[in-house]
């Protein structure tokens, strides 16, 4: 689609560069899936939408790709898996590089947003739906890429607690 895009960590940087604001997609990436939940573009609310098969990165584009183009999308949060004392291990290094290479692909801005406790307040909140055990496995990881891109929008509106 064209040349890279900005990379950051800082939700003030990443909202400069979308001074209009739109649509935003988040992902949570895992080994064998990845979770998306996209906002609205006033950047209130952020709602878990599919959760992918992870492949190669080829076929993780083409889905990206179709939810870039229907969704009207103008950035991307990712989900950074920090170690709990914040330090960056292989997973943040590989999420880095997958940021990378949608950048170049995408040319979007992508924030990289700390996902530490994301699944955990997921599975809470849809062990609080009375979800059954089988439902959650199926919707963990775009609800927590929901709560990813919930901390990241209330971040850029000034809405966080």
């Amino acid at each position: 689609m064209g040349s890279a895009a900005l990379i950051t960590d800082s939700s003030a940087e990443f909202g400069a560069a979308l001074p209009g604001g739109g649509t935003l997609l988040a992902l949570d990436l895992g080994t064998k899936t990845i979770g998306t939940a996209t906002c609205d573009a006033g950047w209130q609310f952020a709602t878990a939408g599919k959760t992918l098969p992870r492949g190669k990165f080829g076929r993780d584009l083409e889905a990206l790709t179709a939810i870039v183009r229907e969704r009207r999308v103008k950035g991307l949060v990712l989900g950074l898996p920090r170690n709990m004392d914040g330090s960056e291990g292989p997973r943040a290094q590989a999420s880095r590089a997958y940021a990378r290479n949608l950048s170049e692909r995408l040319a979007l801005p992508i924030l990289l947003w700390d996902e530490r406790w994301s699944t955990t307040s997921a599975e809470r909140d849809l062990i609080g739906q009375d979800m059954s055990r089988r439902k959650r496995a199926e919707r963990i990881d775009s609800h927590a890429a929901a709560v990813i891109l919930q901390g990241a929008i209330d971040a850029l509106t000034g809405s966080a607690f």
